[in-house]
């Protein structure tokens, strides 16, 4: 059985209020160096949103049906 990553995972903040995320945290979610992310503040916790560049986006519609039906009025 795998051992979960984020078990005893911590962070601490640093005098310049930034964070380190454990290795194998961010091995186990695929981060690389320099990704973006988006910080949420939602209640009383941080989330962070990966930014995609647009680029990224390209052909994620591919085979999507867009026959649309016409409005008559």
């Amino acid at each position: 059985m795998s051992q979960d990553p984020f078990a005893d995972a911590a962070v601490t903040v640093s005098a310049d209020l930034q964070l380190t995320i454990p290795s194998a945290v961010g091995k186990s979610l695929r981060l690389s160096e320099g990704q973006r992310f988006q910080v949420v503040r939602y209640q009383d916790r941080i989330e962070l949103i990966p930014i995609h560049p647009v680029q990224a986006l390209r052909g994620f519609l591919k085979g999507m049906d867009t026959d649309l039906d016409k409005d008559t009025n």
